[in-house]
Order: structure tokens, then C-alpha cells, then sequence
């Protein structure tokens, strides 16, 4: 769909020159050659972008006016101001009041287009980043009542609501990247762009160019940088950035400014910045492998997310969620008893985390066809033999019957505790024991709590 550009300017010529050199790149035109037009156009008409001449036909109403004027009733809209006798004040007053570009005439006809086009590529990519923030963030909560995960939730909207940088550490497939949305939706920049660099998959030979653009044929080319203005960038296993790179993050990071490969004007940045590393950070310092300033500059709030492993309290609720979820995208009603798959789910260890429970939900509902049998041997040979935890289970038959008894009390209850977290009430009601008793049992099997 071509978008709408609205021309105010007050000279003919001007309109008539700007309209064809648009017209060409298949932009709707609307001209207005008067202040009152302007405002007729503003109230009635749907335009994209707007290109306003600061000197109109009226004294005490001028380009400017009807540049705060659009601010006001259409934010989303990219204004281009141009002026035949400007001033470095009257570009720097139109740019805080939220002008796009300032252009002075006369102008070459590739400049205009320079500005229209980048214009045109910020409206895009904010249509790009509703479209994702409604998908993506709709589509799966950041789920969990575990005590670890009920800390992380508490520090979100505190967080959320600064524009301080976080670093996120976890395991893969822990939920790294779904927290660092959370915190961006919860944010004052929720409509702004959210921006994901992954730095293990990127070219190491286009790392600058990705992240900072470019200069070429005289066409300013976007980057990252460019792209989550306002906005917030994740760097995605920050602990990948080549050195030299992490040393330029870090210098764009404390000036809030860059230069475009190839270019020489100062690019000003308000950008949140959020990293992830499933790696200890503290330790690649010590080898050398990351920037201590930068790990400093990061590292303002620490977030640390557990294995799945460590929260096994919430994979009823993981489980539950999920299901649901594909349920309503498969159209398909999911009816089977959940006990005996739960009890293989607490024997594993799930090297892949989150990512790796949703993924199998999503296999025994495309697969299991509701039969509680041909489910449990889909788990089973998902999970194979490697990374079912040795302990649950593991029976020595060459004990006597009471030292076989307290090995088998020791492995369930050692289990219901990490089921429960660690929590005495909850795991004396799931073992259906007094407190008291559950104390006394544990003290003699020597577990520790």
C-alpha cells in the first residue's frame, strides 16, 4: 500500500517540483499552499508523512504552527520541515518539537528523496514492531510461581519502569528473551520499536555495518542502532560480540551518539539497552573474552533465570499453560490424565529448559491423538535415556528390605521437596504427613533442607 505525503509549501513551483519527483516513487500526493489548507488537510485528510515549509502566507502561523499542530493530533506522522532562509536555531527548535529532518532550499532532488525514503522505513518498521509486539507478546506469558520467578516478576514493573540497562543470565531456553520483552512492554517505550541483535549468528564481517549502518552513494542506509531509537535493543549472547565491537557499544552507550560507516554526521540515540549471556560473565572477563567497563555499563540490574530444573514447582503450571495454548491454535481439545506424564516430567533434568517442555507439549498434541499410552512413549522417547536424573528410582536390590525402604523414602522426598520447592507445609500436604513428622522423618534420612 504507497503512502500519503502532504505538501504545504506557499510557491507553486516548489509543490509542482516536489510532486513530480514523488509522484515517480509512487507516493499519494496532497498540496496545500496555505496555512488554512494546511489545517484542513491535518483535520481531514490521512497522510503519512509531511513536508512544511517554515515561511507561509500568515505572520503569527507558520510551518512551525502546523508542525506542532500535527505533533499534536497525529504523532505517528513523519515531518520533513524545509525553509529557503533557515537558521541553525530555527532547525534545532523544529527538531525538539519533533521534526523528522530539516531541509534547506535549494535542495537536490536526491536528498529529498534520501529524507522521504528513511521517513518512509521509520513508519514501516513501527508498523513492523505493532504487528510483532501483538503476536509475539500475546503469545506466551511469562509463567511461573516459583520463588525464583515470583522475585523476577515483583522487579519487573520497578524495573520496567526506569530506563535502566539489564542483564539477563540463564540457561538456554530458559525464558532470556521473553523476561527482556516483558520488561520492554511494561515500559514507557512499550510502542517504540523492540530490536534484537543476536550476536552469536550475525557476520562477524557485517558486524558494523548491522549495528551502525552505512554510508553509500550518498544514501543513508539504517542499522540497529538507527532502527531501536526510542525505542529498546536486546543483544541476544552478548558474550559473541567480537572485542573490538563491544568496545564500540560501549563508547555508543556512554555518548548516547554514533557515526554511520562511512559517514561523518553525529547520529543522537536515546536507546534502552537489555543483554542476555547463558554464560558467567565474570569468569570471560578473567580470560580476557569480554570488556570489564562494558560488563559494568550492562550490568545495572542482574536478572538471573533458573534451569527448569531448579523450578520443577512450575511445570504443572508450564505444562497447563501450554497446552492450552496449542489447544486453541490446533483447534484440537486435549483430554488426558496428566499424573503419569507429570512423574516422568519431575525424573528429568531438561537440558533444554522452558523451550524444551514447550516444545514437547506441542508434540503430543500433533502426535499423541488423545491416547494416554502412545503420549507416554512420545515423552519417553523424547527424553530417552541420557538425562533422566539416575537418582530418581534407582533401586540397589541387593538391601536388606529396611535399608531398601529408607533409599526409596530418601529419593521421594528429597523429590517432593524440589517439587515444592524446598517448602515444608506444602510438601507435608502432598506427602499427606504432620509437619512435625515430616521434620523427624527428614532428620533421619539425613536430609537437609
Amino acid at each position: 500500500m504507497s503512502k500519503s505525503i502532504l505538501i504545504v509549501d506557499d510557491e507553486p513551483d516548489i509543490i509542482k517540483l516536489i510532486s513530480d519527483i514523488l509522484s515517480e516513487l509512487s507516493f499519494n500526493i496532497i498540496k496545500a499552499s496555505t496555512v488554512k489548507e494546511g489545517l484542513d488537510c491535518i483535520k481531514n485528510k490521512s497522510f503519512d508523512i509531511a513536508l512544511l515549509d517554515v515561511s507561509l502566507d500568515e505572520t503569527k502561523r507558520d510551518g512551525v504552527f502546523l508542525l506542532k499542530t500535527i505533533k499534536d493530533k497525529l504523532p505517528e506522522t513523519q515531518v520533513i520541515m524545509m525553509s529557503g532562509h533557515a537558521n541553525i536555531q530555527i532547525a534545532v527548535d523544529a527538531m525538539k518539537l519533533g521534526a523528522f529532518e530539516f531541509i534547506e532550499k535549494p535542495f537536490s532532488e536526491q536528498r529529498l528523496i534520501n529524507f522521504i525514503k528513511r521517513a518512509s522505513e521509520i513508519l514501516d518498521l513501527k508498523v513492523q514492531n505493532k504487528e510483532l509486539k501483538e503476536n509475539y507478546f500475546k503469545s506466551y506469558e511469562f509463567i511461573g510461581n516459583s520463588p525464583s520467578i515470583k522475585k523476577i516478576k515483583n522487579s519487573i514493573d520497578k524495573i520496567a519502569l526506569t530506563d535502566s540497562r539489564a542483564l539477563i543470565i540463564g540457561p538456554s531456553g530458559s525464558g532470556k528473551e521473553l523476561l527482556a520483552r516483558k520488561i520492554h512492554l511494561n515500559s514507557k517505550r512499550r510502542d517504540n520499536p523492540f530490536i534484537v541483535l543476536n550476536a552469536a549468528t550475525i557476520n562477524p564481517l557485517n558486524y558494523e555495518i548491522e549495528l551502525f549502518g552505512q554510508v553509500k552513494d550518498n544514501q543513508d542506509i539504517f542499522g540497529l542502532l538507527d532502527k531501536a531509537n526510542d525505542g529498546t535493543l536486546l543483544i541476544d549472547n552478548v558474550l559473541d560480540l567480537p572485542l573490538e565491537i563491544q568496545g564500540r557499544i560501549l563508547r555508543v552507550f556512554t555518548d548516547q551518539k554514533f557515526k554511520r560507516v562511512n559517514g561523518t554526521k553525529i547520529i543522537n540515540v536515546d536507546i534502552r539497552l537489555i543483554c542476555t549471556s547463558s554464560i558467567d560473565l565474570y569468569d570471560e572477563i578473567q580470560k580476557g573474552n569480554f570488556r570489564e567497563d562494558l560488563f559494568h555499563r550492562i550490568n545495572v540490574f542482574n536478572f538471573e533465570l533458573p534451569p527448569l530444573k531448579r523450578r520443577l514447582s512450575d511445570i504443572n503450571l508450564l505444562t497447563n499453560y501450554f497446552i492450552k495454548e496449542y489447544s486453541t491454535n490446533l483447534g484440537k481439545k486435549f483430554n488426558i490424565k496428566l499424573d503419569k506424564i507429570y512423574e516422568l516430567f519431575y525424573q528429568y533434568d531438561w537440558p533444554g529448559n522452558v523451550r524444551e517442555l514447550r516444545n514437547i507439549i506441542e508434540r503430543i498434541l500433533i502426535l499423541g491423538e488423545n491416547d494416554t499410552k502412545k503420549i507416554l512413549n512420545i515423552v519417553k522417547e523424547s527424553f530417552g535415556n541420557l538425562n533422566v536424573n539416575k537418582s530418581q528410582g534407582a533401586m540397589d536390590f541387593n538391601l536388606p528390605l529396611k535399608k531398601a525402604r529408607e533409599q526409596w523414602e530418601k529419593v521421594y522426598l528429597s523429590q517432593q521437596l524440589k517439587i515444592n520447592d524446598g517448602n515444608i507445609s506444602k510438601t507435608s500436604k502432598a506427602v499427606g504427613m504432620e509437619r512435625s513428622a515430616l521434620h523427624r522423618k527428614l532428620s533421619s534420612l539425613g536430609i537437609k533442607i
